[in-house]
């Protein structure tokens, strides 16, 4: 599987939305450079209120543009970074990723997808209905959860906007993406 890098962001400070910027430097092991979200430990706010100590699992944030393709559609105003993440994809069916599977980004970059954003209450002040168009149900009545994955940092280097993306799928059994 193949697809682009279309945007990438980072905020320094914990807000909903990051600004887009020309590239942005992964550093193993703890995420986006200069980004609120960087370190090995949690930092969403609400998850170092539970536990400081817990392993940060949520270094890198990616959708898919193709997203934000469906929720202008459907009238929302959303631009790359708009909605918290680090990096808008194209081409890549990032939610159809199993809970493993690594991301080669541009010359260097390699991360490592380990779940499902879930979207909270935070979404709608940004956009009033935002929430309930980031959230879906499957045929069987199943949640679907459409704001994209989150990613450790196993490999650093720069990522920027055109840069390609390629998919390694983990050996042996795959794990559909939980939320983390």
């Amino acid at each position: 599987m193949e697809g682009v890098v279309t945007a990438v962001s980072r905020s320094e400070v914990h807000e909903f939305s990051k600004p887009a910027c020309v590239s942005v430097r992964l550093i193993a092991g703890l995420g986006v450079e200069g980004d609120a979200h960087c370190g090995s430990t949690v930092k969403h706010r609400s998850r170092v209120a539970r536990d400081p100590s817990q392993p940060n699992l949520r270094q890198v944030h990616l959708i898919h543009s193709e997203l934000h393709d469906e929720l202008r559609l459907a009238g929302f105003e959303v631009a790359p970074g708009g909605m918290g993440e680090n990096i808008t994809t194209r081409g890549i069916d990032l939610l159809g990723l199993p809970t493993g599977a690594v991301l080669y980004l541009g010359s260097d970059a390699v991360v490592e997808v380990t779940g499902l954003r879930n979207p909270c209450a935070q979404i709608d002040r940004f956009q009033s209905g935002l929430l309930a168009a980031v959230l879906g149900r499957d045929h069987d009545g199943n949640l679907i959860r459409k704001a994209g994955v989150m990613g450790v940092v196993l490999v650093g280097g720069e990522v920027s906007a055109g840069d390609p993306i390629w998919v390694e799928f983990p050996s042996g059994e795959w794990s559909p993406l939980q939320v983390v």
